[in-house]
């Protein structure tokens, strides 16, 4: 799930892969309100997850952010 939250962040939000770690927080790694729109569009319309930009703002890390996309249990 990680590699794929990563991807999404790289390839769809132009985010550097170096600051893109577990244990990095939403403005370490640069994810503002718009980028939060752009990554629940992308985790909705690529894998199917469902994520709203509300429980996204709430999520504090990367590692956070990858554990909800597993319990929303997709099949990716």
């Amino acid at each position: 799930m990680y590699d794929i939250l990563k991807t999404i962040m790289v390839e769809n939000l132009l985010l550097d892969a170096d600051d893109v770690r577990p244990d990095a927080s939403r403005e370490d790694v640069g994810i503002d309100s718009l980028a939060v729109v752009e990554l629940s569009l992308a985790l909705r319309k690529r894998y199917g997850i469902h994520i709203t930009d509300e429980e996204l703002l709430e999520l504090d890390t990367v590692a956070d952010i990858t554990e909800l996309m597993r319990q929303r249990g997709t099949k990716v």
